[in-house]
């Protein structure tokens, strides 16, 4: 393989942007080719050879290709990469169905030799990492349960996004966004074989829900509850881990509007001592100034190439599960 791996993306919006800077900041990667529909896109490329047809890019000499489009065309984009000998980075949701996801599984198994690893970049962001590493310390003993808020404000326009579509999606909000704190759910809690919720379209004009609140239950009894909201009219992003001797809270996360506040760390532990008032523990608050999410998978991507190492954060079987869950809460509200 070359020193510097050529890199393709099929997408080329914003996330497929936001990639590419970072891609563009590795030693070790370049961005060769692109290729998106939308011609207006190109001209954000002006070092890297664009095209309309993603078949460009996968034909090309290129050693991986970042898949960042549409829930539509994910699957197929993916699958052709690997089964054209890429290297695959695919942004999530990865496709529209669980369908999907399996499919692009049997192309991974097809291709052993290659990597493939998708966008769950909150794995990454500084607040989580810090509460992962409180949570392996023991220090605030295990895990009782957990809560998580994810919610945005739809904006003006919210109701033509393509995210909006169930043709073009799959689904709403909590496959869009949800997804990431179901993914969390999981990196603290493992599997989840209970699911109990109410999806609904409370307030926009879509054919996909806009809030989903629902409770699961892990395989040693604990319990997470959700609420995943297009209708957030503050944007609001908070997982709380309450465990036996104390509790965490990750409030905010950092994006590239900052629209969702500080990113902090909240941890205190439970206090019963006479002195000290019951329910108002002593806090102590840790401050993330920036976001480093888009980087470090970035660069984990490129290390699993270049080291022929497994994918560890990110790999197919969590983003199938992930898919599962989001699934499991669709399927059990028609019940």
């Amino acid at each position: 393989m070359n020193d510097v791996l050529k890199i393709g993306l099929i997408g080329l919006g914003k996330m497929g942007l936001t990639r590419a800077r970072e891609i563009a900041r590795h030693p070790q990667a370049q961005v060769t080719v692109g290729a998106d529909p939308n011609i207006s896109t190109h001209k954000d490329y002006p070092e890297v050879e664009c095209f309309t047809d993603i078949g460009r890019v996968i034909d090309s000499d290129v050693d991986a290709v970042f898949v960042a489009t549409p829930n539509r065309f994910t699957p197929d984009a993916v699958i052709a990469a690997l089964d054209a000998g890429k290297h695959v980075f695919c942004e999530k949701p990865p496709g529209r169905t669980v369908e999907d996801v399996e499919a692009i599984i049997e192309a991974e198994k097809r291709n052993p030799e290659l990597k493939l690893k998708f966008g769950f970049n909150h794995r990454y962001h500084g607040g989580i990492q810090e509460a992962q590493r409180i949570v392996k310390t023991g220090r605030l003993g295990k895990i009782l349960f957990l809560r998580g808020v994810y919610g945005k404000s739809g904006g003006e326009g919210f109701e033509k996004e393509w995210r909006s579509s169930k043709e073009v999606c799959g689904g709403g909000i909590l496959l869009d966004q949800g997804i990431h704190m179901l993914d969390l759910f999981r990196l603290f809690c493992g599997d989840f074989v209970e699911v109990k919720s109410l999806v609904s379209t409370h307030f926009w004009n879509v054919d996909v829900e806009d809030n989903v609140f629902a409770i699961l239950r892990d395989t040693e009894g604990r319990t997470a509850m959700l609420h995943s909201s297009s209708t957030q009219w503050k944007h609001r992003f908070n997982l709380e881990i309450y465990m036996s001797e104390g509790y965490l809270s990750v409030n905010g996360i950092l994006s590239s509007t900052r629209s969702y506040g500080d990113e902090t760390v909240t941890i205190a532990r439970k206090k019963f001592d006479e002195g000290f008032a019951t329910g108002k523990p002593r806090e102590e608050i840790i401050y993330f100034d920036t976001d480093p999410s888009w980087e470090l998978e970035v660069a984990d991507f490129i290390r699993h190439i270049t080291e022929d190492s497994p994918v560890e954060s990110g790999n197919s079987e969590q983003a199938l599960k992930a898919m599962q869950l989001v699934f499991d809460i669709y399927a059990d509200d028609a019940k």
